[in-house]
């Protein structure tokens, strides 16, 4: 997802409970920054060289433009299938007349710490978007104002596409989570032609009662821009938009997110939204506005930088960064 130059909200201060759970939260992000930060200064670069080979680096220019939502090739690039679990689902983006409104269901979850957990993992955007530009611009309601339904996303300079990859994360953290019990739908699989809209979208966690809710990106920033973050609702109460109920559980769910991203990617939070915490409150994106239910997205990394690309088309890092995500969904869980 690429940034347009929407407002930013300072993360706000936690006024509620102060017992030991808050206590340990509010260690947990600032610890794991401490442990990136010993991490990079003894050169650690965040991928054990698994498919350092696929890096999008050579190619990388500051002058390159992201993709607009308008581009009319498909993307396409570098290790898009490494470690793909191959879909469950029926059809497919090419072979489907009509979309569906219908999640990706997981397989029967078994035993484990988190059995009777549903998880919706959201992978942003759909690889058949880019064959669909009038459906997915249409307007939707987002609550506080209208929003195009989808965006193709962007991609690496090599042609390596957002689509592509959180369709992988994905996979990854769906296999990560059923092994621990949990129930995981997907709003999307690459089993329908476009979208799921960014209202649909939100409307499949809802309907699923999620425990847990979370939105997998790339983005789609400047050169030299670098490193992931976590996006939290905040507070909105606007037409069919109430986040009021969601915006502590969802903080407290980003929080453990960043944390576990940390450890097991070895990666920082971004250098250029957030302040260095790695966590980022907004009121524009639907998919937050929309949501009953705890709800985060987050940006593993920025595609147009040559350093970041090479880590998000590396099938080895891809693995890191679905363990970091499953692992703070779990903690969350576990409570």
């Amino acid at each position: 997802m690429s940034y347009t130059g929407p407002d930013f909200d300072p993360p706000p201060s936690r006024r509620f409970r102060r017992g030991p759970l808050t206590v340990a939260l509010a260690a947990l992000v600032p610890g794991a920054l401490l442990g990136w930060a010993v991490y990079a200064a003894v050169g650690g670069s965040g991928d054990d060289g698994g498919d350092a080979s696929t890096s999008a680096e050579a190619s990388a220019s500051a002058s390159s433009p992201a993709p607009s939502s308008a581009d009319a090739s498909p993307p396409d690039g570098p290790d898009e299938s490494d470690g793909k679990k191959p879909s469950t689902s029926p059809g497919s983006a090419s072979g489907s007349a009509s979309a569906s409104s219908s999640p990706s269901a997981s397989a029967p979850a078994g035993t484990g710490p988190l059995k009777g957990k549903v998880v919706v993992i959201d992978p942003g955007h759909n690889p058949g978007n880019f064959r669909h530009t009038a459906e997915i611009n249409r307007q939707v309601d987002i609550g506080t104002n209208s929003k195009e339904c989808d965006t193709t996303g962007t991609s690496t300079n090599d042609g390596f596409s957002e689509a592509k990859f959180t369709l992988d994360v994905a996979h990854r953290m769906r296999a990560l989570l059923e092994e621990q019990g949990a129930t995981v739908k997907l709003t999307q699989d690459d089993d329908r032609p476009f979208g799921p809209c960014i209202d649909e979208r939100a409307r499949i966690g809802n309907k699923a009662k999620a425990d847990a809710v979370v939105s997998i990106h790339a983005d789609g920033s400047g050169t030299g821009n670098r490193g992931f973050h976590v996006i939290l609702p905040g507070p909105v109460n606007s037409g069919a938009a109430d986040t009021r109920a969601i915006v502590e559980p969802s903080r407290e769910l980003g929080e453990r997110i960043a944390g576990n991203f940390v450890r097991a990617t070895g990666n920082g939070p971004s250098n250029y939204v957030g302040g260095g915490t790695g966590l980022v409150t907004r009121k524009d994106l639907g998919g937050l506005n929309l949501s009953t239910v705890p709800k985060v997205f987050i940006e593993c990394g920025n595609m147009r930088d040559s350093k970041d690309a090479a880590l998000l088309t590396s099938g080895a890092w891809r693995q890191k960064a679905a363990r970091g995500i499953s692992e703070g969904i779990a903690s969350f869980l576990r409570g």
